[in-house]
């Protein structure tokens, strides 16, 4: 029971709370890119649909993301982490492109189709905007 005590002490009051999160937006949008690009190559509807699938967790994710980076910048920096604004705006940048990238696909399931460069670009788009924001969070972490 000790144990159980000490994990739940650590996971609420000791590790920050975005490290913990951030992680699922960075890898469901890097795997949802991998399989559009793998659905393009390989003309095959299912990697799209995966594409998707994994977009659609990505945005939820992003959200909790978002809002533990914003909990975690008042908690430990007084509002005042380094690159803060600028994480905050690829943030919300982010959630918007990536929620609606799924709402459009999901209104529109043959977009693969019809407007497939568009749809990857947008997918790249996302996952840059991904690996930016990892950077300036390791950045914040270990330095730059």
């Amino acid at each position: 029971m000790e144990f159980i005590d000490r994990v739940i002490h650590a996971i609420t009051e000791l590790h920050p709370l975005h490290a913990m999160v951030v992680h699922f937006p960075i890898a469901l949008t890097g795997a949802a890119f991998l399989f559009v690009l793998l659905a393009w190559i390989r003309k095959n509807k299912i990697f799209e649909q995966t594409a998707f699938f994994n977009m659609v967790l990505a945005a939820i994710s992003t959200y909790f993301a978002g809002a533990s980076g914003v909990y975690d910048n008042n908690l430990n920096y007084d509002g005042d982490a380094p690159f803060a604004p600028i994480k905050l705006a690829l943030g919300l940048t982010l959630s918007v492109l990536t929620t609606g990238l799924v709402i459009f696909r999901w209104k529109n399931p043959d977009i693969f189709d019809r407007a497939r460069g568009l749809y990857i670009l947008v997918h790249a788009i996302s996952f840059g905007i991904v690996l930016v924001l990892a950077f300036l969070g390791g950045s914040i972490l270990y330095g730059f």
